[in-house]
């Protein structure tokens, strides 16, 4: 390895998932992928609940550093409320 820091690479920062739930609507992730710093990916996911436990899926989501996926989760919500009218 080099001691030299041109040619050091730094570790890349780690990136964090946001599981997109069944039913969010289209427009609501295509605007959260348009605003956002995130990556939508498919992610393999085991179902725990009523006769699906242990099924796994391939479940949407949203891919990016924690702060921005932080802050992807909460307008998610906050955007599926609205849509939902609660």
């Amino acid at each position: 390895m080099s001691d030299n820091p041109e040619t050091s690479q730094m570790p890349e920062e780690s990136l964090c998932d946001v599981l997109i739930p069944p039913g969010v609507p289209r427009s609501i992730i295509l605007d959260i992928a348009k605003k956002f710093d995130v990556e939508v990916v498919e992610r393999k996911q085991k179902l725990k609940f009523a006769n699906m436990d242990g099924d796994e899926r391939e479940l949407l989501a949203f891919r990016g550093t924690r702060e921005v996926a932080e802050r992807v989760e909460k307008y998610m919500i906050d955007e599926v409320r609205k849509f939902i009218g609660e």
